[in-house]
């Protein structure tokens, strides 16, 4: 079951189209699991052995919250330029609600 729920996981992960980004909370409840498995969902992907392909950038915080460490904002920010998606100075996607995936179209 929990190899099952991963699988879903990763394969919701690497479905999310260029331009799009969706939540953890959204993979998890696509996957199959309630909102609190929210909070696996990075360690699940962390394991995938599609670990170079994983979209990171494309999954964000509920509300269109981006993740930027010191270390990868200068990459993100590029990425997130590069597939017309807005994110303001705070870290906030400022287009969220045109370009959230709730997977029911896929």
């Amino acid at each position: 079951m929990v190899r099952e729920f991963s699988q879903r996981v990763w394969e919701l992960a690497l479905s999310i189209p260029e331009g799009r980004v969706t939540t953890y909370g959204t993979i998890a409840r696509a996957a199959g699991a309630g909102p609190m498995a929210s909070r696996s969902i990075s360690s699940i992907l962390a394991k995938s052995p599609n670990q170079g392909v994983i979209p990171w950038h494309r999954i964000v915080y509920a509300g269109g919250k981006v993740w930027l460490s010191p270390e990868n904002e200068a990459k993100r920010r590029k990425l997130y330029k590069r597939e017309g998606i807005k994110v303001d100075q705070h870290g906030h996607i400022t287009n969220f609600d045109d370009i959230y995936l709730d997977f029911s179209e896929l």
